[in-house]
């Protein structure tokens, strides 16, 4: 029995040392959700997303484009919070959106079953800086690693999960290469 607590304990601490550096929502100046739906854990899917919008490279920086998109999604979409569970900046850093355990607003069908990650900027003709890209996968295997995502998770591209350009060609085209990539999810 020791035994096995002492291997759940070092799992954990892998899991952990494998996270990327998560800017809290506390960080950011989010604003309080108006409601909150839990996801049942470990999700099966994991959506990439683009935020179509200006990038950024400092947390200063990438923290007001976060509130953008909460406002975007509150203000504007009538959404309970802002859509994403996570969202990654050029600054290498990762912004708590829903978190790990609350259902997004950000891939209808997929929803309830996913862990939604947009990244700042625009990438239709570029990919993110490795900065960002580097953080997301870290994000994805944290995930993997704490049990929130399913170890034989579905990469896809929110494209696949409705019509849209999200998220963008380029990033699309990157994501293809990524381990768990599912073409036909």
């Amino acid at each position: 029995m020791k035994v096995l607590i002492v291997i759940a304990a070092l799992v954990a601490y892998a899991a952990a040392q494998s996270c990327p550096n998560i800017v809290s929502r506390a960080e950011w100046g989010a604003r309080a959700p108006t409601g909150i739906t839990y996801l049942s854990l470990p999700v099966p899917f994991v959506v990439i997303h683009h935020g179509a919008s200006g990038s950024c490279s400092t947390q200063t920086a990438c923290s007001g484009v976060v509130r953008s998109y909460q406002d975007q999604h509150m203000d504007v979409n009538g959404w309970s919070d802002i859509g994403y569970n996570f969202i990654v900046g050029g600054d290498g850093n990762v912004y708590e959106g829903r978190s790990w355990d609350k259902v997004g607003a950000h891939a209808p069908g997929y929803n309830s079953q996913s862990i939604g990650i947009c990244f700042i900027g625009t990438f239709t003709s570029s990919t993110p800086v490795n900065s960002a890209i580097n953080a997301a996968q870290q994000l994805i295997a944290c995930g993997v690693g704490q049990g929130n995502v399913a170890g034989a998770y579905s990469l896809i591209g929110h494209r696949q999960a409705v019509t849209t350009e999200c998220p963008g060609d380029a990033l699309y085209a990157e994501i293809q290469g990524w381990p768990n990539w599912d073409a036909n999810p």
